[in-house]
């Protein structure tokens, strides 16, 4: 099996093990937090990958690349009095793709720790330049995680929080006509290249600001491993 297979399936594996738990575990926890009993109840409050994964969405991001998480059912009505249901779900919503941002900056934090080992190392330690690989594919799997999901369209978590800041006449047309809204814009994602362009320059900005957020750590890995 050749390098760029394991790491195809390595970086699948990763998304299924670890981004798709922490991701719906944020949406539970934020449900939660804000008054819904309804994730606890159904045993989503669990960083367990086993209670999050979807079995066809599961087979197709191992054999594609694409596929879902279970979502988390969520009850709006049982959210606190203290804020509207609305907001309570665009809170949930974006807890999800914040999660990913989290462990991008976590996962860029090791990743310039091991960079900075394998540049200062005096031998060539195999297993460190792996740690390294796998650091790097793990800042970027969450990077593209969160930034699909921001995507304003139902049943990604964009939908929820957009329509938080639309004005309930425009949000009552949109939904008249989300399925075919949806269909349009999932068929580009997957069929064609146009929005292609707006993603990489969301994720290149965002990397770009985790890479700014963690400046501090390109000295001290210097100074301990030089």
């Amino acid at each position: 099996m050749g390098i760029d297979t394991l790491l195809k399936y390595g970086s699948r594996l990763i998304i299924l093990m670890m981004c798709i738990p922490v991701h719906e575990f944020a949406h539970a926890w934020a449900a939660t937090k804000l008054g819904d009993d309804t994730p606890s109840y159904q045993k989503r409050l669990t960083l367990n990958p086993l209670a999050h994964l979807d079995p066809m969405g599961s087979i197709g991001i191992l054999l594609c690349g694409f596929g879902w998480g279970k979502p988390v059912q969520v009850n709006p009505a049982r959210f606190n009095r203290k804020i509207s249901m609305r907001a309570g779900m665009a809170i949930t919503a974006a807890a999800g793709p914040l999660s990913n941002l989290i462990m991008a900056l976590l996962g860029t934090i090791a990743y310039k720790f091991l960079r900075g080992a394998a540049f200062y190392s005096s031998v060539n330690n195999e297993a460190l330049g792996w740690l390294y690989l796998i650091a790097q594919y793990f800042v970027f799997i969450n990077i593209g995680l969160a930034v699909f999901n921001l995507i304003p369209v139902a049943p990604l978590d964009g939908q929820k929080i957009f329509s938080y800041f639309l004005p309930d006449r425009i949000n009552a047309k949109i939904d008249n006509y989300q399925f075919y809204i949806s269909i349009i814009v999932m068929s580009l994602i997957l069929f064609s290249d146009l929005l292609n362009g707006p993603v990489f320059w969301m994720e290149s900005g965002i990397f770009w600001v985790l890479n700014k957020i963690t400046f501090f750590i390109d000295p001290l890995v210097t100074m301990i491993f030089s």
